[in-house]
């Protein structure tokens, strides 16, 4: 199932989740990749106010306490997270039982066959792996390896983007990866097969909700097996 996202990058996540309120979205992914401890606090008591009854699918930031994530499986429903390699964030605490609920994110770098036996096994995002494939082809092929090999347990839906995301993206100015500019950006994802797209699919983009229902509806009609 692929789901509006709140996302954090930007700072304007508090309207998404006004927006998500005005639209009676009952389902939505959340990502709270860039938020603080007393951000995500905030983010638990906005989301008590709004009409939000299920969120299958969590990005967790690693210093997230177990406790978190006991809250939102509790709460929300949550059932599968996902974080970056501990080569990036390394995790400040254990999630025990939680583990094999994890799935860690295609960055970068090539993933870590002994992490992700770990964990639940991978969280594939698209864009990085269609960035891989054009800019970074051994990384690229060593992924592919381990994609076919784990279980993938959710994805990262992001727009196409003309440059390399492995030059820094803080050096790419007003272009980001993570904004969308038109839906045919999505088409990229018809050259990947079905069984690359899991049960939890997030839309990664900081467009308003209501663009991002927009997109949903574009990807779904180019990709009939995601509803």
């Amino acid at each position: 199932m692929i789901l509006p996202t709140v996302t954090t990058i930007a700072p304007d996540w508090r309207n998404k989740l006004a927006e998500v309120d005005k639209l009676g979205l009952r389902e939505i992914n959340l990502f709270l990749t860039c938020l603080n401890k007393e951000q995500r606090k905030e983010t638990y008591e906005l989301l008590k106010k709004i009409k939000v009854a299920r969120i299958p699918f969590v990005h967790l930031r690693s210093d997230m306490e177990p406790w978190e994530l006991d809250y939102l499986a509790k709460e929300y429903k949550t059932e599968v997270y996902n974080i970056h390699t501990s080569r990036e964030y390394p995790l400040k605490f254990d999630y025990g039982k939680r583990k094999k609920k994890i799935y860690i994110e295609n960055t970068f770098n090539p993933y870590d066959e002994e992490e992700i036996k770990e964990f639940g096994g991978v969280c594939l995002d698209f864009a990085h792996l269609e960035n891989a494939r054009v800019f970074k082809p051994e990384t690229y092929r060593q992924n592919i390896e381990i994609i076919e090999k784990y279980k993938c347990g959710c994805n990262h839906i992001s727009p196409e983007v003309k440059f390399s995301l492995f030059e820094k993206e803080l050096r790419l100015g007003k272009k980001h990866p993570h904004v969308m500019e038109n839906l045919s950006q999505f088409d990229y994802l018809k050259k990947y097969p079905k069984r690359y797209f899991s049960r939890h699919i997030a839309m990664e983009v900081e467009n308003s909700i209501e663009e991002q229902l927009e997109a949903i509806k574009y990807i779904k009609s180019i990709l009939p097996y995601v509803r």
